[in-house]
């Protein structure tokens, strides 16, 4: 079988349990949802036909959201409950054997009082046994719980990188005033927001509840029993991009209080990038983790290595991060941009019909017609081991009976996110791939537009002193524990390149 037409797949498998994942189980069906509005509005659904429990393990969380703005703002519409503690208020309250859970990290709390919002007004409701929101505050200085997870009663599981929390609403036309995006509190407009979650129905499904319940104990000390008397469930109103497919838990978990560190992601990060043959796409909040870049820039010096597609946001939120993230990816783009002899790197930021910039918060990878991973995750440092994380992962496996299909999804959603960004359908950019002789990069530029919709190329602005000063730290974006490098360099698996020592 040929990867997009240049040479028989690899045939060792990215995804092991036990190093580059946590478990690989089975999803009856798969979904992915690019941008918050069908999320929000699917998860709204979800929730009130929840039977049995309904798990949130969040960074943050806002029960004054509207879950689906453009349905609730129909005439008529009002009469449905629509902000989310209403929601699950009204869950609740329609079925008395409901349980819904909420587990935010808890500096994201302090935050929230930040922006006028107590949480603890959904401990006030009618059926406070019932609905519970708590803090977990198991984490290592400094460190944050991720993760980005919505169980419903351990048969459905929704994983990714929307936080169910403001500013996180916007449809795919990301338009550059759109009168429903807007702020719960002050009803102030907001700026244009991409980003992409998933979906699982199955034992994958399970899977994902067995995580969500371990975090649940160690931040609450509660246990919770799996929910096993609920048949299989679906949202009706969501089409399936997969079904009966294998999905990969990949986890970032920190050594902290007694708990050893686990660092999948990281790992399959560097093995999808050894493994790459023509194109790895990425879309991440940040370009800021040295050993990943390191790992580009050694793909890159080879003469027939793969493409590396790159879309970022233009900044990074607020003064400092942008000094300290924004410096690192300056820096780092530097060391990439020496090794890319052979032209075969670019990191965009995509831009509203206006030109204005689009912020990019998914975490997406796709790697050839192999790989597609979406999660948690940035591509920065304290993703890699200091806060919890959690990626899911479809890798097309060579002999697989349905490979082409498979693969025609990977390279499909590829596409589809392409696309939205470029202003064309998926089916354009599938043709200019085809035109370019699969170069994923000649294919964007063809299609790049100097006026409207489209992706721009990032320049990296020059750094000043403070700036340097920040790019050597890792203010911000820690990395973990002390000699943990030793450590990771020990667990590789062998067909993983060797890295050189952490630099300081």
């Amino acid at each position: 079988m040929l990867d997009e037409g240049t040479g028989p797949v690899a045939t060792e498998n990215l995804l092991v349990p036990g190093e580059t994942c946590w478990r690989i189980e089975r999803a009856e069906r798969h979904a992915v949802f690019v941008d918050a509005a069908d999320y929000f509005a699917a998860l709204r659904g979800a929730v009130l036909r929840a039977q049995r429990r309904v798990l949130f393990i969040g960074w943050d969380f806002d029960p004054r959201i509207r879950m689906d703005p453009r349905r609730s703002g129909r005439r008529g519409g009002g009469r449905r409950p629509d902000k989310l503690g209403r929601v699950l208020e009204e869950a609740v309250r329609a079925n008395p054997r409901l349980e819904i859970g909420v587990l935010v990290w808890d500096y994201g709390v302090i935050s929230a009082l930040g922006r006028g919002l107590m949480p603890i007004v959904l401990l006030d409701r009618r059926t406070p046994d019932r609905l519970t929101m708590t803090v977990d505050p198991h984490h290592p200085v400094g460190g944050a719980h991720h993760q980005k997870i919505v169980v419903i009663d351990d048969c459905l599981a929704f994983a990714g990188g929307i936080d169910v929390t403001a500013d996180r609403w916007d449809t795919p036309e990301h338009l550059d005033r759109q009168p429903l995006r807007r702020r719960p509190s002050s009803h102030r407009l907001t700026g244009p927001w991409h980003d992409v979650t998933s979906l699982v129905s199955g034992p994958a499904a399970r899977a994902l509840g067995d995580l969500a319940r371990e975090r649940w104990e160690s931040g609450t000390g509660r246990s919770l029993e799996p929910v096993e008397d609920v048949e299989a469930c679906w949202p009706p109103e969501v089409e399936p991009l997969i079904t009966d497919v294998d999905v990969a838990i990949s986890r970032t978990r920190p050594e902290h209080g007694g708990t050893s560190l686990v660092h999948e992601i990281e790992l399959l990060w560097l093995a999808a990038i050894a493994a790459a043959r023509r194109t790895v796409y990425i879309e991440s909040q940040y370009f800021a983790n040295r050993r990943i870049a390191e790992a580009i820039a050694e793909r890159l010096r080879e003469p027939d290595g793969p493409e590396f597609v790159v879309v970022n946001p233009d900044s990074a939120h607020g003064w400092l991060e942008e000094k300290a993230m924004g410096s690192a990816r300056a820096t780092l783009l530097g060391l990439v941009g020496e090794a890319d002899v052979h032209g075969r790197f670019r990191l965009y930021v995509p831009v509203t019909e206006g030109r204005r910039p689009i912020y990019v918060h998914a975490k997406v990878t796709v790697v050839d017609d192999r790989l597609l991973r979406i999660g948690s995750s940035n591509l920065n440092n304290r993703s890699m081991g200091l806060d919890s994380e959690c990626d899911v992962s479809i890798e097309v496996r060579a002999g697989d009976p349905r490979h082409d299909e498979l693969a025609a999804v990977v390279t499909g959603l590829r596409n589809r996110l392409l696309g939205e960004h470029l202003g064309v359908p998926p089916s354009a950019v599938a043709e200019a791939l085809e035109a370019c002789g699969g170069s994923l990069l000649q294919a964007v530029e063809s299609l790049r537009r100097p006026i409207g919709r489209s992706l721009v190329p990032f320049t990296p602005p020059d750094l000043g002193a403070v700036e340097q000063a920040l790019a050597g730290t890792e203010l911000l974006d820690a990395e973990r524990t002390p000699n943990r490098w030793q450590r990771v360099r020990r667990s590789f698996h062998p067909r993983l390149p060797g890295r050189g020592a952490r630099r300081h």
